[in-house]
Formats: structure tokens, sequence, C-alpha cells
């Protein structure tokens, strides 16, 4: 009986950590650009088998966030998150299941999304390659798609003013997220 028991607590263990081993990553173009690494890194550990299945097209994004903002709160209430908040960790799992549901369902916008930021972020991708902080390469993309659908696209003064007092171009949130993507990928 009692090796019944090890042989099934070592297979249980192997199972959990292959079972870990195989979830899906939250995309880091997603997370909000105040979370550390060490934050996501958490979130994802909570979330990993909800994400494979955000990822498999098994969960829709509500049930999705329902479970995910659950199994926060109750890691955050048991203090299983190394002091993190629900107002970081909510917020990456949020944005990483809309992002990943988004690109499911519309993978031809984030193609051509890719294909167009490509060359008119090409500039800024080279700069970040070479050494340009990363949050103001950010900043400067959203300025740059901003004003490739409106010319006149003031960001800083746009952006100083109280958000009921905004004219902001409407651009598909694809283009941000792409646009983050493509300069992460350049930093490394």
């Amino acid at each position: 009986m009692k090796k019944q028991i090890i042989t099934l607590a070592i297979v249980t263990a192997l199972t959990a950590t292959n079972i870990s081993a195989y979830a899906a990553k939250i995309p880091r173009e997603s997370t909000p650009l105040n979370a550390t690494e060490h934050q996501i890194q958490i979130t994802e550990n909570l979330i990993g088998d909800i994400l494979d299945e955000v990822e498999s097209g098994n969960l829709g994004y509500t049930l999705a966030a329902g479970y995910a903002n659950t199994r926060i709160r109750k890691a955050v209430m048991a203090s299983q998150t190394d002091g993190n908040g629900y107002g970081i960790l909510s917020p990456v799992a949020q944005n990483a299941i809309r992002i990943m549901r988004d690109k499911q369902l519309r993978p031809d916008a984030y193609a051509q999304a890719e294909e167009e930021l490509k060359v008119m972020l090409a500039d800024l991708i080279a700069e970040v390659q070479n050494g340009k902080d990363y949050t103001q390469a950010v900043k400067e993309a959203y300025e740059i798609i901003y004003k490739s659908v409106d010319v006149s696209f003031n960001y800083n003064e746009q952006f100083s003013l109280d958000t009921c007092y905004r004219d902001i171009p409407t651009v598909g949130n694809e283009k941000f997220t792409v646009a983050r993507k493509l300069l992460l990928e350049a930093q490394k």
C-alpha cells in the first residue's frame, strides 16, 4: 500500500510539472507597461492552464477572465503572490487573455498590421536595436501610428488634455500590440 501511495505521489508530481512546462506563455506585448517580469511570471504560473484553453479556442474571453480573476484573487488572499496584489496581476492576466483571443479571432488583422508596421516603424526598430529606451520607443511608435491616420495629430497636446476633451484618431488595437511586439523583439 505504501508503494502505491509513493508511486501515485510521484506520478502526480510529474504530471503537474509536465502540465506547467507546456502552459501557454503570456505574450509580453500584451502586458501593462508597468508590469515587471516577476509579476508576469507569477501570473503565468497562476493561469497558464487557462491560457492554454484560450489559445486552443476552448474558452472565450469572459469565462477565461472570470476564472483568472478568481484564481488570482484567491492566490492574493492566501499570500501566494510574493506581495504582488490583484491590482497588477489581474490586468496582466486580462490583457493576455484579451490579446490571445483577439489574435485567434482576427489573425489576418495582426498579420496585416505586422507587415505595415515593419515598414512604418523601421527606423524606430533600428534605434531600439541600437539601445534606445523601450518605453520611449513605445510612445514614439504610438505617435507614428496615430499620425498615419491623422497627420495633424499632436500626441503631447492631446494626452495633456483631460480625457473627455481628447480628440484621438481611431486605430485598431492590433497595431499597438504588434508595435510593442516588434519593439520587444528589437530589444533582444
